[in-house]
């Protein structure tokens, strides 16, 4: 697995990516406050809305103790060996929610404020290939802090839309914060969620070109996955263009396949178009 580097500037992205979070933690903090029912069924089938609150209360305790090292009680969310990827991150997101007692779920709002700002404060100024430590992706797993920081911005808005689907409560997820989720943390995750069983033997290229940007390449070669941003020239095998919202809610899994498609919200062209949904089977999600 590997992933290569952008031409785009990598300080103003992961600027623009900050701001984007500083954006939608509030937002988030309220919609938690808002939710009218913590025991009612969320957008993730396996998960009430409390759940998804205690999810995303552990990722935000996860990632700003990556810097504040507030959180040192690993032993007790990880996984005792390391396993496969998405089986490690499932079994760690099913023990973190139980973090959070009925207590601390009524004010699940002020923990994502507080934490939220403890994040961006103490990565402030740092620069965007700064390596991050995050054990609950295992030894193996090395991110910058451009990827996390992209990473908590995409479990802040999809989370949010879990959660507002089970509140009934408005959300939405602009262009542009969905631009920046995919050009962040995708070509550094979608190596790492590859369905290695599914892709043994599969030899296929797809350029993904998300409307506004970016672009990436996504080779997936027998069993292991490359994404390059903005790659030189190279044959294709199938062309995929996207409407950066409707792709990071099918990414997701969150919006189906077919609906999008019907909408024109992502559309396959190239030699071999119907490999377009081999994509995202290829590519798991935990």
């Amino acid at each position: 697995m590997s992933v290569v580097g952008s031409s785009s500037d990598p300080v103003v992205e992961h600027e623009r990516t900050r701001a984007a979070l500083r954006a939608i933690v509030p937002r988030l903090a309220r919609l938690l406050r808002d939710a009218p029912d913590l025991g009612a069924p969320s957008g993730v089938p396996v998960w009430s809305v409390g759940d998804v609150g205690a999810h995303v209360g552990a990722v935000y305790l996860a990632y700003s103790s990556a810097f504040t090292h507030e959180f040192r009680d690993w032993e007790s969310v990880l996984p005792p060996e390391d396993s496969p990827f998405i089986e490690r991150i499932t079994a760690v997101n099913a023990k973190a929610i139980g973090l959070f007692g009925a207590e601390e779920r009524s004010h699940l709002g002020d923990f994502v404020a507080e934490r939220g700002e403890a994040f961006l404060r103490a990565t402030k100024g740092l620069a965007p290939h700064t390596p991050v430590v995050t054990p609950w992706y295992g030894e193996r797993v090395a991110l910058t802090l451009a990827t996390a920081t992209g990473l908590v911005l995409s479990e802040s808005l999809l989370h949010g839309l879990d959660i507002a689907r089970g509140g009934r409560l408005p959300w939405t997820i602009g262009p542009e914060e969905a631009r920046l989720v995919i050009g962040q943390s995708l070509p550094a995750m979608m190596p790492l969620t590859l369905d290695a069983a599914k892709a043994r033997g599969v030899d296929i290229a797809f350029d993904l070109t998300i409307r506004g940007g970016p672009r990436l390449a996504v080779v997936v070669r027998d069993g292991t996955a490359t994404v390059t941003r903005d790659a030189p020239p190279l044959t294709y095998d199938c062309r995929i263009s996207a409407a950066p919202t409707a792709f990071l809610l099918v990414a997701f899994r969150r919006t189906p396949l077919w609906k999008v498609i019907a909408r024109g919200g992502i559309r396959a062209g190239g030699r071999k178009p119907w490999l377009a949904p081999r994509l995202s089977a290829l590519i798991a999600s935990p």
